[in-house]
């Protein structure tokens, strides 16, 4: 059995009273993306303008091919603070989550998510969300 093709991973915390400056304070850490409610966000692969719906402040990992989600999951955490107290506090406050995208090009690939990453993500409260795509990289651009 062949592994998952490819794997994106990203750290996503959502809420309508979410101030981004506020979530990189707590976290030591500078987003990818982030975006109060309200405000004009634009799309980046398409150009298009819309108002954001809910706050959202994302930091992402490096794409992996093959998928490697300990990797990612690892790399993501290693940006932010290990202070557990403040994790618990945004996971009680927000919807906290580890959004993943997994790229399969045949009918059955494995991935194995550690028990050290599955720890590393519940004891911060952070959901782990698996999108799986067949086909690769068209669904990767409409991601972008």
């Amino acid at each position: 059995m062949s592994r998952v093709s490819k794997s994106i991973a990203t750290l996503c915390i959502r809420g309508d009273d979410l101030f981004p400056g506020e979530i990189t304070e707590l976290l030591q850490a500078d987003p990818d993306f982030a975006t109060a409610k309200g405000e004009s966000v634009v799309a980046r692969h398409s150009g298009s303008a819309r108002i954001a719906k809910t706050g959202l402040w994302n930091l992402e990992s490096s794409d992996q091919q093959p998928a490697d989600l300990d990797l990612q999951i690892r790399e993501v955490l290693s940006r932010t603070t290990s202070n557990i107290e403040v994790w618990r506090s945004l996971s009680k406050k927000y919807r906290v989550s580890m959004s993943c995208g997994l790229f399969v090009q045949d009918w059955n690939q494995q991935l194995n998510i550690s028990p050290e990453s599955l720890e590393a993500l519940g004891i911060r409260g952070i959901q782990l969300e698996l999108d799986i795509y067949e086909g690769c990289e068209e669904e990767r651009e409409k991601l972008s």
